[in-house]
């Protein structure tokens, strides 16, 4: 499946229920709330309102990994440029790449499924080369069957939502790693 095709199925499914798009092309990726979190400047003066979800480039796995990053995130994040997240970029101390392998595991968890539904290659991302992927790899494997559950019966229905209709588009493939999938590939 190509970028354009993953931002057609979000904005399918969020662009009217959620007021938010997802658009590649971007040199970073960066959510933009509908409303900057303190409230003194609206994005909408610029957006028409919506919230833009922007991806790398045309990397479908970009804009996979977004999506994944706003269908987790609850209301509160929703309101805040990047989900209120901080970015550290690499190089980083061994306890600072911990905290981003934590924060990351749901995420890239959660991706993997929405790539296996679309047909798009998974690779697990440290986003540091000196860092070492093997416990994170571990991590995403011990996750997935809660982030699985969580996708299919949480009582939020975003991500559940989306996985759907990624899979209806008719590339489901078992590119994603079965060590990721807990031996699953398609």
């Amino acid at each position: 499946m190509q970028d354009w095709m993953v931002a057609a199925c979000f904005n399918a499914c969020f662009a009217d229920a959620y007021q938010t798009r997802l658009y590649g092309g971007a040199a970073e990726p960066i959510y933009l709330p509908s409303m900057i979190a303190d409230g003194a400047q609206t994005v909408s003066d610029r957006f028409s309102g919506e919230a833009r979800l922007y991806y790398r480039e045309d990397f479908a796995a970009s804009a996979l990994h977004e999506a994944a990053h706003w269908c987790i995130a609850g209301p509160h994040r929703r309101t805040l440029v990047d989900f209120g997240y901080l970015y550290k970029p690499p190089p980083r101390t061994p306890a600072d790449q911990e905290k981003f392998f934590r924060s990351e595991v749901r995420v890239q968890c959660l991706e993997a499924l929405f790539a296996q539904a679309a047909g798009v290659k998974f690779s697990p991302s440290a986003d540091n080369l000196q860092a070492d992927l093997a416990v994170f790899i571990s991590q995403l494997a011990d996750a997935r069957s809660d982030v699985t559950h969580w996708m299919r019966h949480s009582s939020d229905p975003r991500a559940r939502t989306f996985y759907d209709c990624l899979a209806a588009q008719g590339f489901a493939t078992g590119v994603a790693s079965p060590a990721l999938l807990g031996g699953e590939s398609g």
